[in-house]
């Protein structure tokens, strides 16, 4: 009797090597242009709070070659560790904007999950008010705008709350604060980007952006509701706002990585 012959599954996509190209800058791990020509736009990704830059790197082998993907890099953690953490929002959005400016020479979208969404407006704000760069699209994930976030006073609170106010959000890498090694490495950087997010005052009333925005989130977040979402939609003056929802929690976007990724191409080519 013959055996059926199993059909390999196709092999993933090759990763694309992540590369400073020259450029001497702690601020940002950069994926270029598949192509290996200079970029039709930019794609800055800005992580979570306790997040890395790591949280992106699926992501450049399945944008367009003609894509170069920057994923920012937060002090404090992995290649700055050594590094103070950010004191507050203002500071840090004002150095990501510093960091940008030798690469304004192509257009830039801005995409940002959780915490990493009030940074990517306020660097929005400040390429802007400051350079007049206006983004091609500001696209924000899991948080609610600025002026409808709900503050929990999770950073004033000892360790095993924080960690369970993190775990009731989703489960994505909880599992490192079991391990008494990791826990003590990884704490200090989710307390201070609580602090950061939690002490963050956006300017009332809140101010616009010229660019379009797109709002994205998981439909079973329990930290974020389309309500607040929704409300993103007060802060473009571009008339262009999308609100798309995926299946998951506040971390939808690692299952969801290829549809999320497939969407945003979409939003650059727009």
């Amino acid at each position: 009797m013959t055996r059926p012959t199993r059909t390999p599954a196709p092999a993933p996509a090759p990763a694309r090597a992540a590369d400073r190209s020259g450029w001497d800058d702690p601020w940002f791990r950069t994926y270029p242009a598949a192509s290996g020509r200079p970029p039709r736009i930019r794609l800055v990704c800005f992580p979570h709070a306790g997040g890395t830059a790591q949280l992106f790197h699926g992501w450049a082998a399945r944008l367009p070659e003609d894509v170069e993907l920057l994923a920012v890099r937060y002090p404090g953690r992995q290649e700055r560790l050594s590094e103070p953490f950010a004191e507050d929002m203002a500071a840090l959005a004002d150095a990501i904007t510093a960091a940008l400016l030798p690469r304004l020479d192509r257009p830039l979208a801005l995409f940002g999950h959780s915490m990493g969404s009030s940074v990517a407006y306020e660097t929005a704000l400040r390429l802007e008010s400051r350079h007049g760069v206006v983004p091609r699209r500001l696209i924000v994930s899991a948080r609610s705008a600025p002026h409808r976030v709900r503050r929990t006073g999770l950073h004033l609170r000892g360790d095993d709350e924080l960690v369970a106010g993190v775990r009731r959000l989703g489960s994505m890498g909880s599992q490192a604060y079991d391990i008494p090694e990791l826990r003590e490495l990884l704490l200090p950087a989710l307390r201070a980007d609580y602090r950061l997010v939690e002490n963050y005052r956006p300017a009332s009333p809140p101010v616009r952006t010229r660019a379009p925005i797109t709002a994205c989130l998981g439909l079973r977040d329990p930290g974020c509701d389309p309500d607040s979402l929704l409300a993103w939609s007060e802060l473009t003056r571009a008339g262009d706002f999308t609100l798309r929802a995926y299946p998951g929690d506040h971390f939808y976007l690692a299952p969801r990585e290829r549809e999320l990724v497939a969407d945003i191409t979409k939003d650059l080519e727009a």
